[in-house]
């Protein structure tokens, strides 16, 4: 690594901002049921933010390759902290629509994220670097649903009313237990707002002045948006990745919209117990992400763990719907969270170390924004199969899916590999 300290500083920054992420991810299903929504308009929430994410996140990307990532990450941790506010004051499933169309607007910081550690490690570390990004995400997941389900369970919810009663004389008795889910949000934008302070005073600018002078000049003469995009899709070997990222995030995308949905239905869980169990997800993930990813890919290579975890994803999509016991129901989460801890950092090194150094924000904000749009798609399909066709078909198809897509990644290893040879010889 070129410079441990940066990385330590965006982990914490990456890792808070998940905390705030996750305490939504558990509870977001069931405070939208409060007002009325059902499956299909709970997958149509997440398609929002996502859609938006789409729009946007190329050009929060670019912006940073051209100013700096600094910037942009505080930009949008502090809108973040906005939005949450304005979705925990939701009166209705319009507000609740609005705020997190506005949060998908400029949520540019993941992306932004990714480009810093592209800046900050060599090609050989840069593996590496994404999973740190990913066991960040996989710790924000640990504590971040726990949280949110703490905070809206009834228990603590009425601890809370009991100690405003005897220590401020304020009776607000029921008013959190018939609101339980808006405590969790206001305490995930208060969280966002401490991360924008503190990314403000501790973290440091990862490129040149000279580099970003050096884009901001590029970028004038040749390089528009969507040039830039029609550019990094066209290349052999990126382009192939890019759609590779699309179509795994796709099937991902539709199981997340409905798994809090299939607990409820099939397990009979409350949103505290989906905290827990999405905490149990994120420490896989943190441990393969954070642990595993950087001696497999020094040892495989980046391309055979790529395929090996979309493999293992795709086989345990087809057993989820049929869990019946908390046993089975971890072993095969377990299995779908090592699958996707591999496959995510792997997808974004390879995209990073096959794009050009100054183009890095600009490229890997494009891999975002297909993430964004197969998040637009996944979560409209899988809450669609969930309420039309069955409770499995979500599951079977993003499965069937998954299997084909390893193929596809097969094809693009072979394809970069081929490449790689040529300009040696």
């Amino acid at each position: 690594m070129k410079n441990k300290g940066a990385l330590l500083i965006i982990f914490i920054t990456i890792f808070i901002d998940l905390v705030g992420f996750g305490i939504i991810l558990p509870i977001l299903p069931f405070y939208a049921e409060t007002f009325g929504a059902n499956a299909t308009q709970i997958g149509l929430l997440s398609a929002s933010f996502s859609l938006m994410q789409f729009i946007f996140s190329p050009f929060w990307g670019r912006l940073s390759d051209r100013f700096g990532r600094r910037p942009i990450i505080i930009m949008s941790l502090f809108f973040s902290s906005i939005s949450l506010v304005f979705f925990g004051m939701a009166k209705d499933l319009t507000m609740l629509f609005g705020a997190r169309i506005f949060a998908g607007i400029f949520m540019a910081n993941f992306s932004a994220a990714q480009a810093y550690i592209a800046d900050i490690t060599t090609l050989e570390d840069r593996a590496k670097g994404m999973g740190l990004v990913g066991a960040a995400f996989g710790l924000g997941f640990i504590f971040g649903p726990s949280i949110g389900g703490i905070l809206s369970s009834q228990p603590i919810l009425a601890a809370i009313e009991s100690f405003f009663r005897n220590t401020t004389q304020i009776d607000i008795s029921g008013v959190l237990t018939e609101h339980p889910y808006r405590i969790p949000v206001y305490f995930a934008a208060l969280l966002a707002l401490a991360n924008t302070i503190g990314a403000f005073k501790y973290l440091p600018e990862s490129r040149t002045a000279e580099e970003m002078a050096a884009t901001r000049a590029e970028g004038k003469s040749t390089h528009s948006r969507f040039e830039l995009m029609k550019k990094s899709l066209l290349k052999p070997v990126v382009g192939v990745f890019i759609l590779l990222y699309f179509l795994v995030t796709l099937a991902f995308a539709n199981l997340e919209a409905t798994f809090a949905l299939l607990t409820e239905y099939v397990h009979h869980y409350t949103s505290a117990e989906n905290g827990y169990l999405f905490a149990y997800i994120g420490v896989v993930i943190a441990v393969v992400q954070g642990g595993l990813i950087g001696p497999l890919t020094h040892r495989y290579s980046e391309g055979s763990v790529l395929i090996a975890g979309i493999v293992i994803q795709g086989s345990a999509f087809f057993f989820l719907p049929y869990t019946q016991s908390l046993a089975s129901l971890l072993l095969v989460t377990g299995l779908i969270s090592v699958g996707n801890g591999l496959t995510n950092p792997t997808l974004q090194s390879l995209i990073s170390c096959n794009t050009d150094r100054n183009k890095q924000g600009g490229v890997l904000g494009i891999s975002q924004s297909f993430g964004s749009m197969a998040r637009v798609f996944g979560p409209a399909w899988g809450g669609f199969f969930f309420d039309h066709i069955g409770v499995a078909a979500p599951y079977w198809s993003g499965g069937i899916l998954l299997l084909m897509c390893s193929l596809l990644a097969w094809y693009a290893t072979m394809n970069m590999n081929r490449s790689q040879q040529e300009l040696v010889h």
